[in-house]
C-alpha cells in the first residue's frame, strides 16, 4: 500500500526521474543478455551432418517405443546401413536422412541416423525473436511499475465508462 504525506499527495513523486530509472534498468538487463550470448534464447546446433537419400529396408511399426528402422544409403560412393530413428515408413520408400561428417568405421556395426527434417539447432529467428521479446517485457515491467507507483487518478472512473 502507498503511503500518504499530511498534504494529500502521494509520498513517491513520480516523474522523469522513475521513468529514467526504469529506462536504464532495462537498458542493463538487455546488454547484460546480448552479452550472454547466442545459447540464452537457443540451443546450440548439434554435430555437423550432411543430408543424403535412404532407401528403408527393414520398416518397423510405430508400436514399439523404442523403434529404429534399417536404412541403406551411399556415402562417398560406398553403399552403408544405418539405424533410422523413426517408424511408420514402408518397405523401399525414400527418405532423406542426416549422416554425421565423420561416420565410424564403414564394416562396423550399423550408423545411427535421424530424419533430415527433424535436425534439431540454432534457429536463426531465436536471437532477434528473443532479444525483442526481452525489450517488450522490460517495458511493460516499467509501464506497470509507473502505473502503480501513480496511483489512481482523481475524480474515479467517467460516468460514460462506468
Amino acid at each position: 500500500m502507498r503511503q500518504q504525506a499530511e498534504s494529500g499527495k502521494p509520498a513517491i513523486a513520480v516523474g522523469w526521474r522513475s521513468a529514467g530509472m526504469a529506462v536504464v534498468a532495462g537498458l542493463v538487463i538487455t546488454a547484460l543478455a546480448w552479452l550472454a550470448g547466442p545459447s540464452l534464447f537457443a540451443t546450440a546446433g548439434g554435430a555437423d551432418h550432411r543430408t543424403v537419400e535412404a532407401t528403408v529396408t527393414g520398416p518397423t511399426d510405430c508400436t514399439d517405443g523404442a523403434a529404429g528402422e534399417t536404412v541403406r544409403f551411399t556415402d562417398d560412393g560406398t553403399t552403408r546401413t544405418g539405424t533410422l530413428s523413426g517408424c511408420g515408413h514402408n518397405k523401399d520408400e525414400t527418405v532423406r536422412i542426416a549422416v554425421p561428417d565423420e561416420p565410424a568405421d564403414p564394416t562396423g556395426e550399423p550408423l545411427s541416423v535421424h530424419l533430415a527434417s527433424t535436425d534439431a539447432g540454432m534457429s536463426e529467428l531465436g536471437r532477434p525473436l528473443g532479444m525483442a521479446l526481452l525489450v517488450l517485457s522490460g517495458a511493460a515491467g516499467g509501464m506497470y511499475a509507473f502505473l502503480v507507483i501513480r496511483g489512481p487518478r482523481q475524480g474515479g472512473v467517467p460516468a460514460r465508462l462506468a
